[in-house]
């Protein structure tokens, strides 16, 4: 094998590049307002993101999910105020049907988030439904009197998706208070009401069939009914995708439901993709304990887990998103760890997610604002791109360097991540293969796993540790497809310095 400081990938063992998607493929997560402003205005935009559609090819990605890019009177635009239309500040539907045909034709499917669970207190809806008890839009909401909820007003049990204390909010109209999950500015809608049911679902044809979307990213699809309710979610989300698979049979739906793998699995038969929240915790802790087999046991726990409910299922792998830190800042800032999680990411199963911006390692911290920064496309003088609707606290030229400079590097993260794209899209056991844990018994800090998929065979070995190890080679595995920092290989030993990996064929 040699000596091998930095990733390298032997061309000879790849077969054409594939698209994987749904079942395999890479999803591009943006948020439009901080990744490319095309005006000026200092805000991201749509037209912004059909510049940089070349950008996202050549990344390897195969599908974009758009962060809500509806009419809201917040940044992050998770209060809806009209389902059927384009936030003024990103562009006009023309903007956005212009992108769908150029990421079409570049082979990029268009997911976007659809809110569900709740609407703005600024839509017409609510501003209805306050109105009094008589009003038609009443029972779009939760409404319930003051005194028959009193027990309730100032109690709620924290989840992993919400820390609000209040449930139950006072409008200032009388003695009726309406129910918002997670904060007032978001009521949730009353799913028991069958008119309510048949608005979501004409606006989710209004988006598959006149505007043309591949399908929904489906936020707090845990919550559409209470916890209590769990039988009632799973229900819903059944006739929510028949209702959707009616206008587009091959329509993509993902959930997010932020729990443990027993209370996501039953959405399965609705929601046939579903985040995996516990990939992206366990990735972060076995890098940061240098416990090899957590993040492998753990997946293949889950996947069999899934199996026993369905087989027609997509597990939507994340190393991070828009609610959680930075990765690199998960990870100490430190890049040898950093690289390591997405070799990892991209050599384990399921449909992976690469959050904007990680592919050039920015970083963030809570509050959410500061995980959402603008993208550095070029050094400030130059990038005329770049948003400003926000001061970066951390991602700034002084701590990440800008994609333009990074393309011509070939260390840099922006080519480590292309590369395994690449490898992972040129190698079909590591994008739909079987996961499969190694006979043999390593190092506590060793991560072994094989991908296998007939006659492809790829062992894949992490050393997480920050002290150099030498283990046996996997027997027959003789062919190097890929290697980050120090691998050594002597005889039948292999070498493995801090944070290196190596990909191994037969």
């Amino acid at each position: 094998m040699g000596l091998a400081l930095m990733s390298a990938c032997n061309p000879k063992t790849s077969t054409s590049v594939e698209n994987y998607w749904p079942k395999a493929g890479v999803t591009y997560e943006i948020f439009v307002q901080s990744f490319n402003d095309s005006d000026g205005d200092g805000i991201g935009d749509i037209n912004g993101v059909t510049e940089k559609l070349d950008y996202v090819s050549e990344l390897g990605a195969n599908a974009i999910w758009f962060m809500p890019i509806m009419p809201s009177p917040s940044y992050h635009k998770y209060d809806v105020t009209d389902y059927k239309a384009i936030h003024p500040d990103y562009g006009t539907m023309d903007d956005f049907k212009k992108l769908l045909d150029e990421a079409h034709q570049r082979d990029i499917k268009i997911v976007i988030d659809l809110i569900i669970n709740h609407s703005s207190s600024d839509h017409p809806w609510f501003q209805e439904s306050k109105k009094g008890r008589d009003n038609p839009y009443r029972d779009y909401y939760v409404w319930a009197q003051k005194d028959t909820i009193a027990d309730f007003i100032e109690k709620k049990v924290i989840t992993l998706d919400s820390d609000n204390i209040t449930q139950w909010h006072d409008p200032g109209i009388g003695e009726d208070y309406y129910y918002g999950f997670f904060i007032g500015g978001m009521p949730d809608l009353n799913f028991d009401n069958s008119k309510v049911r048949q608005e979501i679902f004409d606006i989710g044809k209004f988006w598959l069939e006149e505007i043309g979307v591949d399908g929904f990213r489906l936020d707090a699809a845990k919550h559409i009914y209470p916890d209590d309710r769990a039988g009632d979610n799973h229900e819903f989300w059944k006739e929510f995708r028949a209702e959707m698979t009616k206008i587009n049979p091959d329509v993509y739906l993902v959930g997010e439901v932020y729990d443990k793998k027993e209370v996501v699995a039953p959405f399965l038969p609705g929601l046939p993709a579903l985040f995996n929240f516990d990939f992206h915790y366990t990735l972060i802790e076995s890098l940061n304990k240098m416990d090899g087999m957590l993040l492998v046991n753990k997946e293949k726990e889950v996947l069999d887990f899934y199996q026993s409910i369905t087989s027609d299922f997509i597990d939507a792998t994340i190393s991070s998103n828009h609610d959680q830190p930075r990765l690199l800042n998960e990870l100490g800032s430190d890049p040898e760890k950093y690289k390591q999680a997405i070799a990892i990411l991209m050599t384990m199963p399921g449909a992976p997610y690469l959050y904007y911006g990680e592919e050039i390692g920015m970083l963030g911290l809570k509050p959410d604002e500061q995980i959402r920064e603008p993208f550095l496309w070029d050094v400030t003088d130059k990038d005329t791109g770049r948003a400003t609707w926000i001061e970066p606290m951390y991602s700034t030229d002084k701590t990440v360097t800008p994609l333009a400079l990074q393309k011509d590097d070939p260390t840099s993260y922006f080519n480590h991540y292309k590369e395994l794209i690449y490898l992972r899209n040129t190698n079909p056991a590591l994008a739909v293969g079987s996961l499969e844990l190694p006979i043999n018994t390593y190092p506590k800090s060793v991560m072994a796993y094989l991908r296998n998929l007939g006659e492809q065979e790829v062992f894949v070995l992490h050393n997480l540790g920050k002290k150099e190890i030498s283990i046996n080679s996997p027997e027959g595995f003789e062919q190097e497809i890929f290697s980050l920092g120090v691998v050594e290989k002597a005889g039948d030993q292999i070498k493995l310095g801090k944070n290196s990996s190596v990909f191994l064929m037969k």
